[in-house]
């Protein structure tokens, strides 16, 4: 059976916008306003319902988002590992080829390792403790924190097999997709794919490049000489995705119909530059984003979506920061203030307060509030979209700035706070501040999908049944049955639901019930702030999303 897996990871699929409903006839405007402050009682109850009337655990929502890149482990599971259906998988990876490929992580319910996802997964995870190290070391799960970098970057060592050379993905989306298997009985083919000198793939070079150097800072004291030895890889990669430009879908055809470089390289190419400046505070790098900005689309594009392909928004954002807190030469300023009017268009553009360019302009909204982008994997926009709006706020409150939306004389000044609150009314939609009062972190509350697309959670656990399962048994014995996952994969965000709220917990839905790893990284820093703001003052009178 294939799975719609190009769809569901494709980003720059237009999203039809909805329409706005017409304003009310003067004529029974009376009962219709008691009619609308009725639903509006109703959808209220609901929402406080779904969040069972309390304040949300932010603590146990970071512990248990850190389970989950334990259930996406590839290679020889460690001893103190905790997720314990999950068995060793993948011990031949890069055999065929003459490398050691073994290690890493499934982006998401099959067994392809995508280097692009699986890179942007652990520049996300290492923003979060960048950011927000303190506070998940104060929840005291720092520890776990570091492991799940760790599994990433020592894989990604192990792909660096020279200057010029970087293993890009193992395995093949389309034999994988027609087995439905633990990974632990994979008998789907584990070849892999490399980009080099004459194939070049400057993106997922350039991505790589940025999870390196993001996660040399987070190791800088606990582990120096690790975080030396990333810094190196990351150098390295960034020279070489510079020097061999192109695009890794044309150099490596099988991924094109599962992660394909729509946005193509240059973002990726600017957004490891400011990861490399940031990590050595070498001015070059910083000239590097300067003097490439126009060219490499990073002061024209206004971007309304950030994600494992589009990078643009987090580039405006660290350039911005570097504005807001005087970390630059005079003759960088004005282009760095073109990369704060892009970043601002973002931020806008999810309040919903951009005033040209149409419908467009703005993200859409559910019923509910959530930030609706299209309806493959909506979730990993929302996600990503509240640690976005986290972090600028926090640049914003650290120089006592503020957001400009509008133009001209209608410009309005939005403040730190008011960034931050839509963040977090994103974070406990996620956890359940919705109109269905579903928790899209599974594990998480009383009410969480069940039937996730995960064919490791959804088989029985290899430690109870070590009978070989083989490539369509899964289908006929397990894919289609109606009960719950045998498994619980605690962490996991799934796709979550459409423009309207409406969610439908089936394991064919793979649109809405797949979870991946970069759906969960960027939530690591946004439960451990939530965490530590909830422990240091009376939580606040709850607003949903709709109200934000």
């Amino acid at each position: 059976m294939r799975e719609g897996a190009a769809a569901r990871r494709q980003p720059h699929a237009e999203a039809q916008r909805g329409v706005s409903p017409r304003a009310m006839s003067r004529a029974g405007a009376a009962p219709s306003c008691r009619l609308l402050l009725l639903l509006v009682a109703v959808v209220a109850a609901a929402v406080v319902g779904g969040a069972e009337g309390k304040a949300h655990n932010y603590e146990d929502a970071l512990q248990k988002s850190l389970l989950y890149f334990e259930a996406q482990r590839s290679g020889r599971l460690p001893h103190s590992q905790r997720v314990a259906w999950r068995h060793h998988s993948g011990l031949t990876d890069g055999l065929e080829q003459g490398v050691d490929l073994v290690g890493g992580y499934y982006d998401a319910g099959d067994h392809v390792k995508f280097g692009l996802p699986m890179a942007f997964t652990v520049t996300m995870l290492s923003w979060s403790l960048i950011e927000y190290g303190g506070d998940v070391a104060a929840a005291g799960e720092l520890g776990h924190a570091l492991e799940a970098i760790k599994w990433g970057t020592d894989y990604f060592i192990k792909a660096h097999t020279k200057p010029d050379e970087l293993w890009a993905e193992v395995g093949d989306g389309d034999t994988d997709h027609y087995c439905w298997q633990r990974p632990e009985d994979m008998t789907t083919s584990r070849q892999a794919y490399k980009v080099d000198r004459e194939h070049p793939g400057s993106d997922v070079a350039g991505e790589t490049a940025a999870a390196m150097a993001a996660a040399s800072m987070v190791f800088r004291d606990s582990n120096p000489h690790y975080a030396h030895l990333l810094l190196h890889h990351a150098q390295q990669l960034f020279e070489f995705a510079d020097k061999y430009r192109g695009k890794y879908d044309s150099s490596i055809a099988e991924v094109k119909s599962y992660y394909a470089s729509v946005s193509g390289y240059k973002d990726e190419l600017l957004w490891a530059a400011l990861w490399l400046h940031r990590a050595t505070g070498r001015a070059d790098y910083l000239d590097y984003v300067v003097d490439n900005a126009d060219s490499f689309g990073g002061t024209g594009w206004a971007i309304n979506e950030f994600s494992w392909d589009v990078k643009y928004a987090g580039v405006q954002i660290l350039a911005t920061r570097l504005l807001l807190r005087g970390e630059h030469a005079e003759r960088h300023r004005s282009t760095l203030e073109q990369y704060r009017a892009k970043a601002e268009h973002y931020v806008c553009a999810c309040l919903g307060r951009n005033a040209d360019g149409g419908a467009d302009a703005n993200v859409e909204r559910s019923p509910g509030g959530m930030l609706y982008i299209r309806q493959w994997n909506n979730m990993q926009y929302v996600t990503s979209a509240a640690f976005l709006l986290s972090a600028y706020s926090d640049y914003l409150a650290g120089t006592g700035a503020a957001v400009s939306c509008g133009r001209g004389g209608e410009a309005v000044s939005v403040s730190a706070e008011e960034v931050f609150a839509l963040a977090r009314a994103q974070v406990d939609y996620v956890l359940g501040t919705n109109p269905r009062g579903v928790s899209y972190l599974v594990g998480y509350g009383s009410k969480y999908p069940n039937r996730v697309h995960h064919r490791a959670a959804s088989i029985v656990p290899y430690k109870h049944s070590k009978e070989f399962i083989g490539c369509t048994q899964g289908f006929d014995h397990w894919f289609g049955r109606r009960s719950s996952n045998p498994n619980v994969l605690v962490g996991a965000i799934v796709g979550g639901p459409d423009r309207r709220d409406r969610f439908r917990d089936n394991r064919e839905n793979y649109m809405q019930t797949e979870a991946c790893t970069y759906n969960t990284a960027p939530m690591v820093g946004m439960f451990a702030k939530l965490h530590r703001m909830a422990r240091q003052a009376p939580a606040p009178v709850a607003s949903t999303a709709a109200e934000v």
